[in-house]
């Protein structure tokens, strides 16, 4: 009995001093997590801010968008766009007019970037759209009006007519980090208004979608969804600023598989006040073939590392021909931004204009060189060129380059660069048609084209030539 007794009291006693120890520890335990939890907001008040300054918060371990978010999704809205199709079954069958079809619709995102109504989409969004409406956040509508498309980029800008809009400010893609914490906004699938988030899985991405001259493919790679009716939208950092309109997703199926991709906003910056400034576009050219550097060509060209990007080839009387450059050189940075890839290049001189001065930095036959630039423009000389835009052909033209001559066998001609509502959508004349011709009169420059059209009083006669090479011809009447 006594025996029992003591082995009681020895099992209590064991007990308590294991509910003490185990007390002890579990209060250092929770020192440890009260450290950890300070520990956590001393890093979020010190690095992660938002737009209006507010410290960021921190749930489970991870950054809370729940502040963000709201205020962001008020400056992205939805596009909604009604188009003809190009292809005509009753028209094909039964002699119709494309106008006899009834209009399709579609539907993308955009970012308010101005109080007084400018919207940066995609071009790709409204390239067909013979009517365009926005509808804010808050449910508001709008008709819209393109000011400007530019399918190089695949960026187009729009204008509504209001004032006081929420906007999203321009960020820093060019300080964006791999692995940083992203938010994707828009209108996927008509679901108006979804936020995804995600991280920056890779940088200077080019994934070959723009066919297009002077096409510029540098996006941002993130894991946010993106899904369709997304293009155009908002890819904000955890500051709540702009860094990206997101654009395209890679997929086999036509929905988000794991990655989308988004034009950053470095590039949106220089496109937009472009198109506000000068209405076009000033493309700033390098005049320059380049290639990623890989092993082969290093040991081809007895070249010691992979760093930068290798000249293949000079365009004949280009900034770089006339500078300096020589095929063999090797680039390795753009004023002070270090290149190690095509795409970063494309993304760093499409920040810049005809005519500006750029220090390239190069390595020839193992020695560094600095070499001072002098950007061209489309036309090989270094000033900005204004809109050549002829309303009633509802065309934007260019000059013909000695390039496009040289490839074409041409001796003259004038490109359209781009069609919008006009006779040219009509009648059925695609962007990059060269017309060599106007009522058998010879053009040679952009304005030839206004001078001869400005004086028909009826029929209009265009021959011309596609890049690839077809002879095309296009009859319409003027009013």
């Amino acid at each position: 009995m006594k025996k029992n007794i003591k082995n009681l009291v020895l099992t209590f006693v064991i007990g308590m001093l294991g509910g003490l120890v185990a007390f002890g520890i579990a209060s250092t335990f929770d020192k440890d997590i009260e450290k950890e939890e300070n520990h956590l907001d001393l890093k979020k008040n010190n690095n992660v801010r938002f737009a209006n300054h507010n410290s960021t918060t921190i749930v489970n371990g991870g950054i809370d968008f729940t502040e963000i978010a709201p205020q962001a999704t008020n400056a992205v809205v939805h596009v909604k766009t009604q188009y003809q199709s190009d292809y005509n079954p009753y028209a094909f069958l039964f002699g119709g007019k494309s106008d006899d079809m009834p209009a399709l619709e579609a539907s993308g995102s955009g970012v308010i970037i101005s109080q007084d109504g400018y919207i940066v989409t995609n071009n790709h969004v409204v390239e067909k759209a013979t009517e365009l409406k926005v509808i804010l956040n808050d449910k508001r509508s709008y008709a819209a009006k393109i000011i400007g498309r530019d399918p190089a980029t695949d960026l187009a800008l729009l204008k509504i007519e209001e004032e006081g809009l929420s906007i999203l400010e321009f960020g820093n893609s060019d300080e964006l980090k791999v692995g940083e914490w992203v938010l994707a906004i828009g209108n996927p699938f008509n679901l108006t208004s979804t936020v995804t988030a995600g991280i920056v899985s890779a940088k200077a991405r080019s994934i070959s979608i723009l066919d297009k001259r002077y096409a510029i493919e540098s996006f941002i790679q993130t894991d946010a969804a993106v899904n369709p009716g997304n293009s155009g939208g908002a890819l904000i950092n955890t500051d709540g600023r702009l860094i990206g309109i997101n654009t395209a997703i890679a997929s086999s199926t036509g929905a988000f598989a794991g990655y989308s991709f988004a034009v950053p906003v470095s590039i949106v910056k220089k496109v937009i006040s472009d198109l506000i400034e000068y209405g076009t576009v000033q493309r700033a050219l390098l005049g320059i073939q380049v290639t990623n550097l890989t092993t082969e060509l290093a040991e081809e060209h007895d070249i010691d590392n992979l760093e930068g990007v290798y000249v293949a080839e000079l365009t004949k009387d280009g900034a770089a021909e006339e500078a300096g450059l020589l095929v063999g050189d090797v680039i390795l940075k753009i004023e002070e931004v270090i290149i190690n890839e095509v795409p970063e290049l494309l993304e760093k001189i499409g920040q810049y204009r005809p005519g500006d001065n750029i220090i390239v930095t190069v390595k020839r036959a193992g020695k560094i060189e600095s070499i001072t630039v002098i950007l061209h423009n489309q036309t090989g000389g270094t000033d900005i060129l204004t809109t050549d835009r002829i309303d009633v052909l509802g065309a934007v033209f260019e000059d013909i380059t000695d390039t496009d001559k040289e490839n074409l066998e041409l001796e003259n001609g004038v490109k359209v660069v781009e069609i919008g509502e006009g006779k040219f959508k009509s009648a059925g004349v695609k962007e990059g048609y060269i017309i060599t011709s106007i009522n058998d009169t010879p053009v040679y420059q952009v304005e030839d084209v206004k001078k001869i059209i400005n004086k028909i009083r009826g029929g209009v006669y265009i021959e011309g030539i596609y890049p690839d090479g077809k002879t095309s011809y296009y009859a319409f009447g003027l009013k």
